[in-house]
């Protein structure tokens, strides 16, 4: 029986091993973390994570060959294949601060797998990191290995947080990069076993280590730029007339460029592409390669300029004062069908107007008041770090107000900010909202999910992004 363990139970392994397990049922799984809240969690009926389908997945295969435990060791030691899914955060001092992914995680499970290990291992990068991590990785383990053999693969995940059991029970394709040698070869095929009990060979495609662990980067940097792309045109509509709703259709229809990931809004968030654009960029700036770094960082930039033209709308429309006044923030996640905050556009929206002394009043289905607060006092980058690393119970922002209910939010407030494109705020009840909020009233829909005609018709003054203005 093969026995794989993943180390680190966060977005990544906890998933991709419940699924393994469910379509494997001869390989015994355990995921492992030192996080002992994280696990217990992962064992209990309240999974740390909220994703689609993910609840029936861990449950019809817990206890029988998926195994959620912090004895690290013990798996470790057991295990034929060990994934490595911890976290691969941006440095925030020293050397690419900033910039750098900060590999400590990395080389501390590095060496825990050398000083434990009995057996020849197949060990598996699966978090995002830099190009050529596998070579330092390989470092450690050879130099520590008293006889025992390691072979190193790439294996990056490409999941879409919202649909990532979706994306596990049918990807587009599963990448494994792995050394041009016999022992090498041999890894590959033997984690390309894994996979093909669900996925169909021609997905599976197979390279050297560094087109793996590039491809990853990549990809994300190739998404974010389309989303830039297409924000950048809504600026360009605003100043216009034009709709961009009505140009990214005219866009996507060309099968050369598709409409996928053409929607303007707020600016991009979520745990990877920030993270990996800075990454390329500082690969790019490493290998004496400006010009490309620059290229990528406009990206970026366009992203944070949207942000802040955002908050420069509010503002302005709102007499150029928001102080005192009260703001509903509806949507806090990065996206819909996630409880996930990292790199959220409506972290720096909330802190911009706070900045001008707004009092928001926010609501979002999925996110917890402890983690918006937590989010909202916290620097930038300190997210990625372990819990016990960020502040400590971070003061509480005075003029924020988590409420459970949209139209508590809305109550009594001057403006109206859509940020994430939760499907029941199409659903709601504007009438409502606009009898109980202050005159004039607004909506700046940074998704685009209100009619903005409807809601005129209520008596509402509307901002869409991309969209031409109130007249």
């Amino acid at each position: 029986m093969v026995k794989i363990c993943c180390i680190g139970a966060g977005y990544v392994g906890g998933p991709t091993m419940a699924v393994i397990a469910l379509k494997c049922p001869l390989i015994e799984v355990a995921v492992v973390d030192i996080s002992v809240s994280r696990i217990t969690a992962w064992n209990s009926d309240q999974l740390p994570i909220y994703e689609p389908g993910l609840d029936d997945v861990v449950k019809s295969c817990r206890g029988k060959n998926l195994f959620f435990s912090t004895d690290v060791e013990k798996h470790v030691a057991e295990a034929d294949i060990i994934f490595v899914s911890v976290n691969t955060p941006t440095k925030t001092r020293g050397l690419g601060a900033g910039k750098a992914a900060d590999l400590t995680y990395w080389e501390s499970a590095a060496r825990m797998i050398a000083d434990v290990s009995k057996s020849d291992k197949i060990v598996v990068e699966k978090s995002t990191v830099p190009v050529k991590t596998a070579e330092a990785i390989e470092k450690i383990l050879t130099h520590n290995s008293k006889g025992i053999k390691y072979q190193i693969l790439s294996n990056p995940e490409f999941l879409a947080e919202g649909t990532a059991i979706e994306d596990l029970f049918g990807p587009d394709r599963v990448l494994i990069g792995g050394r041009e040698t016999p022992e090498g070869q041999k890894a590959i095929q033997m984690l390309k076993d894994v996979y093909a009990h669900w996925v169909p060979e021609e997905r599976i495609i197979c390279t050297n280590l560094w087109s793996a662990e590039l491809s990853k980067l990549a990809a994300n940097a190739f998404l974010a730029q389309r989303i830039s792309s297409v924000n950048a045109m809504s600026a360009l509509c605003e100043a216009t007339g034009a709709d961009v709703a009505e140009v990214s259709h005219a866009v996507g229809k060309d099968t050369r460029i598709g409409p996928k990931f053409l929607n303007a809004s707020v600016g991009f968030g979520g745990s990877c592409f920030q993270k990996d654009i800075l990454n390329l960029v500082y690969i790019c700036e490493c290998n004496g390669l400006p010009e490309v770094a620059n290229y990528w960082k406009q990206v970026i930039k366009v992203n944070d300029y949207q942000k802040s033209r955002f908050v420069n709308r509010i503002v302005t429309s709102m007499f150029n004062t928001v102080s005192g006044k009260k703001i509903a923030i509806f949507g806090f996640a990065f996206k819909k069908d996630t409880g996930d905050t990292r790199e959220t556009p409506a972290i720096d929206v909330c802190k911009g107007l706070l900045g001008d002394k707004a009092r928001l009043s926010i609501y979002d289905p999925q996110v917890t008041e402890d983690q918006i607060q937590r989010d909202l006092s916290m620097n930038k980058f300190d997210w990625d770090h372990p819990v016990h690393l960020q502040p400590m119970s971070p003061s509480s922002v005075k003029q924020v107000r988590v409420e459970w209910d949209a139209y508590a939010a809305a109550k009594g407030a001057h403006g109206l900010c859509i940020l994430t494109e939760w499907d029941e705020f199409k659903k709601l009840d504007y009438q409502k909202i606009y009898d109980k909020m202050m005159k004039p009233a607004l909506v700046f829909d940074g998704r685009n999910v209100v009619k903005a005609e409807e809601l005129r018709e209520i008596g509402f003054i509307v901002y869409s992004i991309g969209r031409p203005l109130d007249p």
